[in-house]
């Protein structure tokens, strides 16, 4: 599919943007654009990589100009630039607007300009029921894909979403290892705050499978495994042999759920089941909506939505093997060792 071909992944220095080049870099593929605004992390890995299928541009998805420069001649995009953080957006939820949304839109209108053929866009977990502005801004962008992907542009718009991205930057797990490398204790919100657990490789295979499945305006999740933040944090202190390492609870911080939702009831009625994943197809109701005001859909009540509660529990074993088979966490654990 990508055999001289050319690839353009915006927010490409982070942890997606990564797992990416280790992916392809080794394949036909043509070329490999980063795009990202970051230019220390770009020096980093133009180092690290040291590849000249690999092209660096500096932008912003809120600068156009910037976007139109590195989209010219792309064949596909994968769209991974976004604000992540949760307090950052909480604190300042109109910079999340900027580079969720209109950046989003910014990044799409500037595909479909220079025809690239598809876009797959990364939405998370926080998106659905959202209770902090980073969710909602994710939410609204997957809005934005939705009713970009309804015209007839030429071009493949889709979107994934996906739950917590295990050993990604920002999750929990580096900031655990890290307290226990420090001799501090390791401090979890809620014991009982579940989360879905998958891997960077599997978040690659998610945005591959949309890439080979989707039509516009789709949305696709993988079924995934959760666990417990209290089951997490155990499990890291035995592979790093610190079984007694303390563990804190410090209590539920604003903006976060007890647990994450990957598809609300009303999407559940609608989504093709596809093994390993849900695929979510486009409303593509027009704006005549009388119909829906006249004929309401009963079977939506009857549903339930797909979340870090009901799906299915890892025992200790599972996350452990889980979380060992884990490159970064293997990379960690060299550290960890060479400091003791």
């Amino acid at each position: 599919m990508f055999k001289n071909k050319t690839l353009l992944v915006t927010g490409g220095t982070g942890s997606f943007g990564n797992a990416i080049l280790r992916r392809f870099l080794s394949t036909n593929i043509k070329e490999i654009r980063v795009f990202s605004r970051d230019e220390l992390k770009q020096d980093n890995m133009r180092k690290s990589f040291n590849n000249s299928k690999l092209k660096f541009y500096i932008g912003d998805v809120r600068d156009t100009n910037s976007i139109d420069d590195a989209m010219h001649g792309v064949d596909f995009v994968f769209h991974a630039a976004a604000m992540k953080q949760v307090p950052s957006c909480e604190f300042y939820p109109m910079q999340a607007v900027k580079t969720n949304v209109i950046g989003t839109e910014n990044v799409l209108n500037s595909a479909i300009k220079a025809r690239v053929q598809k876009v797959i866009a990364l939405s998370t977990d926080k998106a659905v029921y959202p209770i902090n502005a980073m969710g909602v801004s994710k939410a609204m962008m997957e809005r934005v894909i939705v009713a970009k992907g309804r015209g007839e542009t030429g071009t493949m718009i889709a979107c994934t979403r996906y739950g917590n991205v295990m050993a990604s930057r920002g999750s929990v797990i580096p900031l655990f290892i890290n307290q226990i490398r420090k001799g501090i204790p390791i401090t979890i919100t809620d014991p009982e705050m579940t989360r879905f657990m998958m891997s960077l490789d599997q978040a690659v295979d998610l945005v591959l499978f949309a890439f080979k499945n989707g039509q516009s305006g789709d949305i696709f999740v993988q079924k995934a495994p959760a666990a417990t933040v209290k089951m997490l944090a155990k499990s890291l202190t035995r592979i790093l042999g610190r079984p007694n390492h303390e563990i804190r609870t410090i209590g539920t911080r604003h903006g976060e759920k007890l647990y994450e939702s990957l598809l609300t009831k009303e999407e559940m009625v609608k989504a093709i089941d596809m093994k390993e994943y849900y695929r979510i197809p486009a409303d593509n109701r027009d704006l005549n909506y009388n119909k829906f005001f006249e004929e309401g859909e009963e079977v939506i009540t009857q549903a339930g939505e797909y979340h870090s509660h009901n799906t299915r529990r890892l025992d200790d074993q599972e996350l452990g093997n889980l979380l060992l088979g884990l490159t970064e966490i293997q990379d960690d654990l060299k550290e960890f060792e060479a400091c003791e």
